[in-house]
């Protein structure tokens, strides 16, 4: 088990509560950017600071090789991995993963917002 610091947990908390609250009032069956400016509205509402496609540099043995974008980073602690697919692959926890270590972040959540019920489309990976 890894610890994380409490400001992190909390974090944690208020964004899947945040998560959740979007997936409760739009349900399943979007486009993944329907629910990532959802995402954005509630995290903006509960005063959460964030970025939305926040950029991510790839580097390889410290020389900038190509960029991605994350769907969402709150508070430079957390990156959000929004997707709309039948199940969470090894994939989508791989791309998480690279973005993780890309941004020296230790937290990330995948929402697989094609769920019925979102705490089954949720994964927590620490890196």
């Amino acid at each position: 088990m890894f610890d994380l610091d409490q400001q992190t947990e909390e974090l944690a908390r208020r964004v899947i509560g945040a998560a959740i609250e979007v997936h409760k009032t739009l349900g399943p069956g979007f486009l993944e950017s329907a629910y990532q400016n959802t995402l954005s509205i509630e995290l903006e509402e509960r005063g959460i600071p964030h970025q939305v496609e926040a950029p991510i540099s790839i580097l390889y043995k410290g020389k900038p090789v190509g960029g991605g974008r994350s769907d969402v980073i709150a508070l430079d602690r957390i990156v959000l991995e929004l997707k709309t697919v039948e199940a969470i692959t090894n994939l989508h926890r791989a791309q998480l993963i690279s973005y993780l270590k890309a941004t020296n972040i230790k937290l990330g959540y995948i929402f697989n917002y094609n769920s019925v019920v979102l705490k089954d489309g949720m994964q927590r990976i620490i890196n």
